[in-house]
Parts: C-alpha cells; structure tokens; sequence
C-alpha cells in the first residue's frame, strides 16, 4: 500500500513539474496577437449591418473603467500554442462606436467629455466576454439617460458567428478575423436590440 502511494505522489509531482516548465516555455516563447491592432480597418470593410438614421436625437457615450481596462488572453492549439490571442473589449467598443455604421445610427454620436452637450447619454459596462467553442461569447449592460432620466438599463447577451472552420483551415491570420468577425456580430446583434429598446422608450418619453 506504501509504495502505491509514493508512486501516485511521485506521479503528481512529475505532473506538476511538467505543468510548470511547459506553462514556463509557452510563456517565453509567446507570439502575442491583438485582433483590436487593425480593427478600425476590418469595421471599415464590413460596413452596413446597422441602419442610418435610427435614433434622432444628438448622442454621446461612456465607456467605464472596468471595460476600459478589460484584457482576456487565450490560446488555441488549432493555430498553434505558441500564440497567444489578446482581446481587449474596451479598445474594440470605443473602436466601434467610432465607426461610420455606429455614428450614422445617431443624429450625432461623440465620447462623452467635460464640455459636452447632448440629448442623450449612453454607458456601456461589460459583463463578460470569452472566446470559446470556436466563438465569441459577449455580455454588456447598457444603460441611456434621454434628458438625465435612465430610460433603458438593460444587460444583453449575445454568441458570435462560429468559426470553427476558419480557425482550423485559416492559420494565424484565419484565426484573428475569425476573432474579429465573431465579436463583431454579436456586437452587433447586441447593438440592435439595445437600438429597439432605445427607440420605444424614448417614443413613450416624448408621448
């Protein structure tokens, strides 16, 4: 009985061991990928998904600290375990609403500042954001004050495309526009019934 187990603990600790140099070598030898680097690029040529001219009134936005700050790491053995995907949901929110498809939704979409003067306030937190089973998973509450009264407090969800496909054939650069056009869509998806709920509160406000 003794010797079974200190061949299970001498087990153990070979495992723990190889765990650790092997978490030691994919550390060092890390190829870091950020999929928000040329995001602006990628919205720009995916243009059209959200309608013109949706919302009437002039619009600016906040997104908080913690989305601000926001960093999920992951790697996929698909592409490679040396490569090391970086998705910073705040910096692809802020790149988005920055977008041509975004600020066309509104009468006037800019980042909220000390001397700015709108209609309506929009604030943006997420909740949580992974990439697993081949897609984006996006959870982001949003909250509108129309004339400093919150008339839309709401979390939504959303998965994006799947991508299964195009990570396993696509490499490296197949695995960062599978990134991209996976959160994309269920930003936008998002986007659009936030946009819904927005529309028919401000309606019942301006009854």
């Amino acid at each position: 009985m003794k010797k079974v187990t200190v061949s299970v603990v001498k087990k153990s600790h070979e495992i723990t061991l190889f765990a650790f140099v092997l978490g030691l070598t994919l550390s060092a030898c890390s190829i870091v990928h950020t999929p928000h680097s040329d995001y602006a690029q990628y919205l720009k040529n995916n243009e059209g998904k959200i309608e013109k001219a949706q919302v009437a009134q002039s619009t600016s936005y906040v997104i908080d600290t913690v989305t601000q700050n926001h960093r999920y790491e992951f790697r996929s053995f698909m592409t490679g375990a040396a490569n090391l995907w970086v998705v910073e949901f705040g910096k692809i929110l802020d790149t988005t609403l920055e977008s041509e498809d975004y600020r066309n939704a509104f009468k006037s979409l800019a980042k909220a500042g000390p001397t700015t003067d709108s209609e309506l306030l929009m604030t943006f937190h997420l909740n949580d954001y992974t990439f697993e089973d081949f897609q984006a998973k996006v959870n982001l509450s949003i909250k509108a004050d129309y004339r400093n009264k919150t008339i839309v407090d709401k979390a939504y969800g959303a998965y994006g495309i799947s991508q299964g496909g195009k990570m396993f054939w696509g490499g490296v650069f197949g695995m960062k526009n599978a990134i991209q056009q996976s959160t994309k869509s269920a930003v936008d998806e998002i986007f659009l019934k936030f946009l819904a709920d927005l529309k028919e509160a401000i309606r019942q406000e301006d009854l």
